[in-house]
């Protein structure tokens, strides 16, 4: 059987008796995956592995486009590669411990090709909702509308960037940047760059700033972990995942604080201070992902970064900070990470949340929703995270693919 047919005439599609299907329609017989980034490739290939065909579509030109078009140049994997590859294919043995961002995009592409997965490109979702009266999804992009028994929301976590308000942005004057398009501090040779926001890459942005001997300075709002991204040559992240295996996870948490103050001392009067919870109870329980120090730090306590509270306001070329400090800027660059936009599209209030678009259920539950919608890769738990979902997704479709896909309705459409 196809993966997909489409309808014969445009009559056959509105014989729906519904406004939506104005377009052309594709009656797809196997799952429909929306978007092509880790999470999507990986449940095609895991449905692939188990002899299920699958239609695979995403917005943008290419895979993995956050990867490809909205990262920096110098970015590397937080964490070694044998936490960071998708199911079926380890990275090749001689790619680095932290494969750089050229590499992992390779290691996309290669895995792609070997499970011969073909996106349908520049196909963006705009409306998807489960039609109950005849038990299947309807999906609508720009041009086309699908109709299917299994959806895979493989969005993510990262689909649109998170850009905040700030007092006075109009009277700024200088350049306002997300870190979604910052590529490299060579521009900003001998500039005042504030960065806002201290996660990974808001470090890892003021650390290449530095390096290009721009001035930057760090806004730090909340309390936040940092560690050391390997200990005594052991992966921090590594250490933790099999400490996991025989102690509790306060006592893992005990343990990675007292290595950090060995490796820092105490932060405090760096500016950062540490919230109460540990830094892996807090991963667990809010999603806050610890900062894995790849030399920010030093920068930091050399006075090359200065690290700065919360914007109270914007002026003309200056920053007026919530301790009253008051700094000339010559660019604000933001990096306040990204977030989900299901709730844009997917009208389904019992899987998702309509409010910040993820999943209602928590991890390791999150990943299956009713009348056969899946989600894959919001765990908070990044790749290793999505390769475990997708393994789940394919095993429950797996269950009635041979019995449901032999009954399926054609709507008198014709193979392709």
């Amino acid at each position: 059987m196809a993966p997909y047919q489409y309808c014969s005439s445009e009559m056959e599609a509105k014989s729906f008796n519904d406004p939506l299907f104005s377009k052309r329609c594709v009656w797809v017989t196997s799952p429909l995956i929306i978007g092509a980034g880790p999470s999507g490739l990986a449940v095609a290939a895991c449905l692939k592995n188990r002899g299920i065909p699958s239609l695979l579509l995403e917005r943008s030109s290419c895979i993995a486009s956050l990867w490809q078009e909205k990262t920096y140049d110098r970015l590397k994997l937080h964490l070694p590669k044998q936490f960071c590859s998708l199911p079926l294919m380890p990275f090749p043995p001689e790619y680095p411990e932290y494969p750089t961002k050229n590499q992992f995009i390779r290691y996309l592409e290669e895995y792609a090709e070997r499970f011969d997965i073909r996106p349908r490109f520049n196909q963006r979702v705009v409306a998807a909702e489960f039609d109950g009266n005849v038990g299947f999804w309807k999906v609508a992009t720009e041009e086309v509308e699908y109709f299917c028994r299994w959806l895979v929301v493989a969005t993510g976590e990262n689909a649109d960037e998170v850009s905040p308000e700030i007092e006075g942005m109009e009277e700024f004057g200088g350049e306002v940047m997300h870190s979604s398009k910052y590529r490299n501090g060579e521009r900003f040779k001998g500039k005042k760059v504030v960065v806002v926001g201290c996660g990974n890459s808001g470090m890892e942005v003021c650390l290449d700033l530095c390096n290009h001997f721009a001035l930057p300075s760090l806004v730090v709002r909340d309390k936040l972990h940092v560690l050391p991204r390997e200990t005594f040559g052991w992966s921090t992240f590594g250490l933790s995942m099999w400490l996991l295996k025989w102690v509790p996870i306060g006592v893992v948490d005990r343990i990675l604080l007292v290595l950090a103050w060995l490796k820092f001392g105490n932060t405090s009067w760096l500016g950062l201070d540490r919230p109460s919870l540990g830094p892996i109870t807090l991963k667990n329980q809010f999603g806050k992902t610890p900062v894995l120090d790849v030399g920010t730090l030093d920068r930091i306590k050399s006075g090359h970064i200065k690290v700065r509270p919360g914007i109270r306001k914007l002026g003309y070329r200056s920053v007026e900070f919530d301790d009253g400090t008051i700094d000339d800027c010559d660019a604000l660059l933001l990096a306040t990470g990204f977030k989900s936009n299901v709730a844009s599209w997917l009208m389904d209030d019992e899987t998702f949340s309509m409010k910040d678009g993820r999943p209602k259920k928590q991890f390791p539950n999150s990943w299956k929703g009713e009348r056969g919608l899946y989600a894959v890769g919001f765990t908070n738990r990044g790749i290793l995270g999505a390769s475990i979902d997708a393994e789940k997704i394919a095993d429950h479709i797996q269950q009635f693919w041979m019995v449901e896909s032999s009954h399926l309705p054609t709507f008198a459409c014709q193979s392709i």
